[in-house]
């Protein structure tokens, strides 16, 4: 391990647990990587990404919250809203799923096929950079639903790896008449999953869940609807930021270790 991936410096960044009622209990949207990514490549993910500059630009289009209410939430000084604002954008951006209100009041529907070619030509334009989200929103009239996001974890890419995110997790209920998918570039596949279906997939190796991904998803086997799901995180309660560490056990087998879990400050790194 070099000295400089030792160093490299978490970039902020959001992702969102997107959930819909079904028969089974709840679904989860989950979108697998190119297995040419050069982070997780081939793993299933949820939406999300890093936190830009340019989403800063877009709090006077947010509905229900502000900087400071987010920034409290999220225990940072400034622009927690940020982090609220990149979830609903890389979520529109990599699942063509956009949690935004109408002129109306009402969550945006995608029901008529005229209004939803016009919304999937804005994500093509997204991605291509021709267009922001702040002018989507003025051509159309919208406001960001960032009040029914609820936040949900914080994690931290382990020290060491290549690639470092400072990651919060928001959940919210997926819009009634979006249904989403991957946008064959950065994503190739995607599918609305029952959790504990998520858990099992992972488990026999059908699915690449990467271990941070996996611990968010196995707290929502106990949530049988949308709302219940809403309630337990719009509830206010402490959320750490969790930092695995990458350790060799005793066996030789490598593997990520939590805080408060044995060998966390005792097991040496991967490289001893």
């Amino acid at each position: 391990m070099t000295q400089a991936q030792r160093t490299v410096q978490p970039k902020p960044a959001a992702t969102v647990i997107l959930a819909r009622n079904a028969e089974s209990g709840i679904e989860i949207f989950m979108m697998q990587r190119s297995l040419d990514s050069d982070f997780v490549g081939g793993a299933f993910v949820f939406p999300g990404g890093g936190v830009d500059r340019g989403d800063r630009d877009l709090y006077a289009l947010c509905v229900g919250m502000t900087d400071a209410d987010a920034s409290r939430r999220l225990k940072v000084e400034v622009d927690g809203l940020a982090y609220f604002v990149a979830a609903v954008r890389e979520c529109f951006e990599e699942a063509g799923l956009l949690l935004a209100y109408e002129p109306s009041g009402e969550l945006l529907s995608l029901a008529d096929p005229d209004k939803a070619a016009r919304f999937d030509a804005y994500r093509s334009a997204l991605n291509r950079s021709e267009i922001g989200l702040a002018e989507i929103c003025q051509r159309e009239g919208l406001r960001l639903a960032v009040d029914r996001m609820a936040y949900y974890a914080h994690w931290i890419t382990p020290e060491g790896s290549h690639k470092r995110f400072d990651t919060r997790f928001f959940v919210a209920e997926a819009p009634a008449d979006q249904h989403g998918v991957h946008d064959d570039a950065e994503t190739v596949d995607h599918a609305w999953l029952n959790p504990q279906d998520a858990v099992r997939h992972a488990q026999s190796g059908h699915y690449k869940i990467i271990f941070p991904t996996l611990s968010n998803i196995r707290p929502l086997v106990e949530f049988s609807n949308t709302a219940a799901l809403m309630a337990f995180a719009c509830a206010e309660r402490d959320i750490p930021a969790i930092l695995p560490r990458r350790v060799r056990f005793p066996d030789g087998t490598v593997g990520p270790v939590l805080p408060g879990q044995p060998g966390y400050d005792t097991l040496p790194g991967p490289d001893a």
